[in-house]
């Protein structure tokens, strides 16, 4: 649904030139949640505003929906930018609009009929959860239904996509959660491709299906939550399950075993135990539900040295769970 390659995007000032975006690749499949994870300054924000144009790179292409976005016109571009919705961190409302305006504001760019913008948006307010609050005023809402009028505005002209712009980096723990719960949910029903930028991990976790570490304007490593996780020295399994415990343990091997879909519901280490008389000890980790997928990370230690576990350790990587 996004495919971006080579993409590279400068800004340049009479003393310095800064690579915001340097040489990315990225592709996200119809129906993904993909998220774009970093720091500020890391260049999440100006990846997001090529995709749809907001930028225009310095090189590399960008394709969404099988349009190659880099080579359209302007009249072109407006169309296209129809199939993409797009929420922002500080939600973006007309404060002179009530909810219901500011959600019809969309549609009247686009020239829809009055008649069928007032079902549109009722149908979207019922969508969202802000049934009853058509006639609010920005002021009058909470950061939570700010956001909620803001997704269905996005949502307006039935789009493909929705890039999200850090969208819950300014609401509170609780709010986070109904969002997050929402942008899944719309995802599932509606089949949407959603690309987000995020500095939250919690988001990454509860919502993204594949994800990307972005530093210094590029991608430091990309790819689905599950082949991330089995990836050895992999930044996002390590900051996603974070391993209490010794990492050296006299006399013993010490391993980090990852596991995910059904394999995460299996007795795996007592299994291990069973097998090899082994009595193994579970220094830390934790199983957990990502998006979809329920995972798990241990920090375990065997007795005895490499060479005296050579069968255990055999045994765990047929099963692909070390890492």
């Amino acid at each position: 649904m996004i495919e971006i390659s080579g993409l590279r995007k400068t800004y340049r000032s009479r003393k310095v030139s800064v690579a915001a975006v340097d040489g990315v690749d990225l592709s996200v499949g119809e129906g993904e949640v993909f998220g774009v994870l970093g720091q500020s300054g890391a260049g999440k924000s100006t990846l997001l505003r090529c995709v749809n144009m907001l930028e225009r790179p310095d090189a590399g292409t960008v394709s969404v929906g099988g349009q190659e976005m880099t080579t359209l016109r302007r009249r072109q571009l407006r169309i296209a930018r129809q199939g993409i919705g797009m929420i922002h961190q500080h939600f973006a409302l007309l404060s002179s609009r009530t909810v219901a305006g500011n959600v019809a504001f969309a549609l009247e760019v686009t020239g829809t009929p009055r008649a069928e913008r007032r079902a549109r948006v009722a149908e979207l307010l019922e969508l969202v959860g802000l049934t009853g609050r058509a006639d609010a005023y920005p002021a009058q809402l909470s950061g939570g239904q700010k956001q909620r009028v803001g997704i269905a505005r996005a949502l307006a002209a039935r789009p493909k996509v929705l890039l999200s712009d850090e969208a819950t980096s300014a609401l509170d723990p609780e709010t986070t959660e109904s969002i997050l719960r929402l942008l899944l949910d719309l995802n599932r029903r509606l089949g949407l491709t959603i690309l987000l930028i995020t500095h939250e991990m919690s988001v990454v976790k509860r919502i993204c299906t594949s994800a990307a570490v972005m530093r210094d304007g590029r991608f430091v490593e990309a790819g689905t939550i599950t082949d991330l996780l089995r990836t050895p020295g992999s930044e996002l399994a390590r900051d996603l399950f974070p391993l209490d415990g010794p990492t050296v343990v006299d006399g013993a091997t010490v391993v980090d075993v990852t596991v995910s879909g059904p394999e995460a519901e299996e007795p795996i280490i007592a299994e291990l135990a069973r097998r090899f008389a082994s009595d193994v000890r579970i220094l830390g980790g934790s199983v957990e539900t990502l998006a979809a997928t329920r995972a798990g990370r241990w920090r375990i230690a065997l007795p005895g040295a490499p060479d005296d576990n050579r069968e255990a350790l055999e045994f765990l990587r047929k099963r692909g769970v070390t890492s």
